[in-house]
């Protein structure tokens, strides 16, 4: 419903600068209500032709001072700020650097920013290496973003992944497992499940 509010009034304001739309972002985001949370971030996605690197920077402040919940998270990581990083993959280094951040958004961001380039079928090596990182993260939702992140390399790299997870399963929180191996065929599904004794 959000995203029709979101097209119908970016139309009016469309022809304004990145910088004067940006600071639109902003004063919806500072609202609090999750509705215009989406139509900021929606919006910011509909700037992707005008990013620049400098604009990390605002996505990054962003993510610090807006997102407290898994749905903000993914919404600007698989929007926005994952097309950002499609876009301009040099940032990849500084992502890696949030899986080791006390913040869990920023650890959940981690992973959940690079699906926007994965289902592009890019970044599968980054992806396994974020993985890595966060492999024994106690948090549900970082465990759970990291499987997401699994889950979708698994729809163009099944083997790969099913590598992955058949070399880290015995350490794998299996709420991570489980996300990662959601979309294999059901033989490697019960492979991956099959507990070693």
């Amino acid at each position: 419903m959000f995203r029709k509010i979101s097209a119908k009034y970016f139309k009016a304001i469309r022809d304004c600068s990145k910088i004067e739309i940006f600071d639109l972002c902003r004063e919806l985001l500072e609202s609090g209500y999750g509705e215009e949370r989406g139509i900021a971030f929606d919006w910011a996605y509909r700037l992707k032709e005008y990013y620049e690197p400098p604009d990390f920077g605002i996505f990054k402040s962003w993510l610090e001072k807006y997102v407290h919940s898994w749905g903000s998270c993914d919404n600007l990581c698989t929007g926005a700020f994952g097309e950002f990083i499609f876009q301009f993959p040099e940032f990849i280094t500084e992502v890696k650097k949030w899986t080791e951040s006390k913040n869990r958004w920023f650890r959940r961001a981690s992973a959940v920013i690079m699906i926007y380039s994965i289902r592009r079928e890019r970044k599968l090596k980054t992806i396994f290496q974020i993985a890595d990182e966060l492999l024994l993260d106690e948090d549900d939702l970082v465990q759970k973003g990291y499987g997401w992140m699994l889950k979708e390399a698994s729809n163009n790299y099944p083997e790969e992944v099913f590598n992955y997870v058949m070399k880290n399963k015995k350490k794998m929180p299996r709420t991570a497992l489980r996300y990662a191996i959601e979309k294999l065929s059901p033989e490697l599904k019960k492979e991956a499940m099959k507990k070693d004794f």
